[in-house]
């Protein structure tokens, strides 16, 4: 795990004391992480692999690093309460973008952890705590509960989650209060002709077996050019068979066993109704809850496919033919409502220029690598991501500060 630098303290306008303090406070938390890691990546370990926690340290020490930076751009005024729906992954990066980091400008902050990580969650924020010492309440409360007592009162409301449980929450607010829904997409991975295959393989597993595929980062459709499709998943195949399955406290371990509840069964259950798709892997072990990553061939997509989301290591490849008919597809039915993120590897023009009118895309290198807690991110899909303050809604790449300072009445200080 490396280290990066300390927080900078840039020549910009400076802070009023109440943030000077709490900027102290967040380099106090930054030292932690980068000097004395070990607490709180044991903790991580306990729903992520070894990997996955040392990568969520590292961007949230980076994101800490550009904090001041970050509020300096945007200037967002001070808002007095700010809540948040935690999700139930990424909950150290999280807490860093969603409280941390907000706590800058927001007098109050409160937070509801989600209840598959709450234990872990609610252990982070007392390890956390006692350095910060920040205004920073944990809602020990279920989801009406703090709707009910809590976000009722607050400016400023995120939601990491399902699209369905955001929408239950976004009819209870009152016009005026700021409502920022994270979600997850489709994220396609497209390899067009003229692709280097071995670095697309290394890159394909690395982003789908990110905490063993338990991150919403994850593709979950591969579209590959007919002509490849065969290279591609021989490749992929033998880049898979050399992943190392172990506990996620084991440092050399590529991938371990699922942890979210109901992951293992959605995953089962797919493979089960496919299983003459399956090209590789795929047993599964109930009782040690263990998924082998699975390739499974796929109809060519059309604007009607429906495709699941997993939190599990399943490789759903699909061959096209046509440029502009994938790039119509994309930009169709779910793969717009769900435009988050997408990647494309190899020569394909026409497809980048209509993918970026909706979506963030990388180019020959995959979502990780753009990975900034500090700027926007996301796409133009509503059940990706949006903001809305009751009367207009905004479907774009979403980082809080610039919301409140964009989108919130007298935002921008």
């Amino acid at each position: 795990m490396t280290s990066a630098p300390a927080l900078p303290v840039p020549a910009t306008a400076p802070m009023n004391p109440v943030r000077a303090d709490r900027l102290q406070a967040l380099r106090r938390v930054r030292r932690l992480l980068a000097e004395h890691p070990e607490r709180v990546h044991e903790l991580l370990c306990e729903i992520s692999t070894h990997r996955a926690a040392g990568y969520e340290i590292e961007a949230a020490i980076a994101t800490l690093d550009g904090a001041e930076d970050e509020i300096a751009r945007h200037r967002p005024a001070t808002v007095d309460r700010l809540a948040v729906f935690m999700p139930s992954n990424v909950i150290l990066y999280s807490y860093v973008l969603y409280l941390l980091v907000p706590s800058l400008y927001a007098r109050n902050l409160v937070f509801r952890p989600s209840s598959q990580v709450k234990d872990q969650t609610m252990r982070l924020h007392r390890l956390l705590a006692d350095v910060h010492g920040l205004p920073v309440e944990a809602a020990d409360a279920s989801q009406r509960e703090f709707l009910d007592s809590l976000v009722g009162h607050a400016d400023v409301v995120v939601f990491t989650g399902a699209y369905r449980n955001a929408e239950q929450v976004r009819t209870r607010l009152a016009p005026g209060q700021l409502f920022l829904f994270l979600g997850s997409g489709v994220n396609p991975f497209v390899v067009a002709p003229g692709a280097d295959l071995d670095a697309a393989v290394r890159d394909a597993v690395e982003i789908r077996l990110l905490n063993s595929g338990q991150d919403c980062l994850g593709p979950d459709l591969f579209c590959v050019h007919e002509d490849l499709v065969e290279p591609f998943t021989e490749a992929l195949t033998a880049e898979l068979e050399a992943q190392r399955y172990g506990p996620y406290t084991d440092p050399r371990a590529d991938y371990g066993p699922l942890f979210y509840e109901g992951a293992l069964e959605e995953a089962a259950l797919y493979l089960a109704r496919n299983h003459d798709r399956i090209r590789h892997g795929g047993n599964v072990d109930f009782r040690s809850r263990r998924l082998d990553p699975a390739i499974v061939a796929v109809p060519v997509v059309t604007p009607r496919t429906q495709l699941p989301e997993f939190f599990a290591p399943v490789f759903n490849v699909s061959a096209w033919r046509d440029e502009q008919a994938l790039a119509a597809t994309l930009t169709t039915g779910q793969f717009t409502e769900r435009a988050l993120g997408a990647s494309v590897y190899g020569h394909a023009p026409d497809l980048v220029r209509v993918l970026r009118r909706r979506t963030t895309v990388t180019t020959d290198t995959t979502l990780l690598a753009i990975d900034d807690g500090n700027a926007p991110f996301g796409g133009f899909g509503r059940m990706a991501n949006y903001i809305t303050d009751g009367t207009q809604t905004w479907t774009e790449p979403i980082l809080v500060s610039k919301a409140v300072a964009e989108r919130l009445p007298g935002g921008r200080a």
